[in-house]
């Protein structure tokens, strides 16, 4: 294992120096990036022996911080696939009076903004912001940061904004409950509401999840979208498995700067 961080080190073009690769950001930065292919269990085991190797050296008491605590889940939650999303988006649109205002909702908070559960279930119409451009910002109650729509879920938030309001100040998901929230809320709602044929069930977890691999596979910068979805950097690790590697020429466009 120290022999993989060297290696990737010097492909970093690091000093060829121990102490400057068992450095605690060294030793995150390499388990984040150079072993994204890992299972998060994996990864977390790498790192715990890293560290006792530097602990067992004399370079513990370097006046460095206190190295941030990284967690991997038991599993990965698995995003929807392109076409996957399509077809839930499609079959959302045929359903009939509220529940297809409800799964519109449902699929354009989590898919199109990355809300979790708890999130999207407490917005309501005057959360939502519909620019002249069309651009749409959600200032989801319990949180500070930005939080705006991909353009592909533009229209439909606008539609259940428009709705929200006309009826007052409604939730744009599940409008009609007497409940801020409960802990099942979306869950049950999807339990009842699920797709036919050969679709897979809404889960807000996977819509989310599809969110983050479709900003990370569009390279978007790691702290901008951490700072979205309102997780620290680190913890966009577990979903690296997910996101396609680039191509040579896009790799090439990339690093020549054009």
């Amino acid at each position: 294992m120290v022999g993989r961080l060297a290696i990737w080190c010097h492909g970093r073009g690091l000093p060829t120096d121990p102490d400057v690769w068992l450095r605690h950001e060294t030793i995150d930065a390499f388990v984040l990036a150079g072993c994204a292919g890992l299972a998060p269990r994996t990864t977390q085991t790498y790192r715990s022996w890293l560290r006792q190797v530097r602990a067992a050296l004399a370079w513990a008491q370097r006046g460095e911080s206190t190295p941030v605590a990284l967690s991997a889940p038991s599993e990965r939650t698995a995003p929807y696939t392109p076409a996957e999303l399509a077809r839930l988006r499609e079959w959302a649109a045929h359903l009939r009076g509220q529940t297809r205002s409800d799964a519109l909702a449902l699929i354009a908070l989590a898919a199109g903004c990355g809300l979790t559960s708890a999130e999207l279930a407490a917005v309501r119409g005057s959360h939502v912001r519909v620019l002249d451009d069309g651009t749409v910002i959600v200032a989801a109650p319990g949180t500070t940061r930005l939080i705006v729509a991909r353009a592909a879920f533009e229209r439909d938030l606008a539609v259940a904004v428009g709705t929200a309001l006309t009826g007052g100040d409604r939730y744009l998901f599940r409008p009609g409950r007497t409940t801020a929230y409960a802990k099942n809320l979306v869950a049950s709602w999807t339990w009842a509401h699920r797709p036919t044929g050969a679709l897979p069930p809404l889960s807000a977890r996977r819509l989310r999840a599809g969110w983050i691999v479709e900003l990370l596979s569009a390279r978007i910068d790691l702290t901008v979208v951490a700072a979205a979805a309102g997780l620290a950097p680190s913890a966009l690790a577990r979903y690296s498995h997910f996101v396609p590697p680039l191509d040579t020429r896009t790799a090439t466009e990339l690093l020549r700067g054009r």
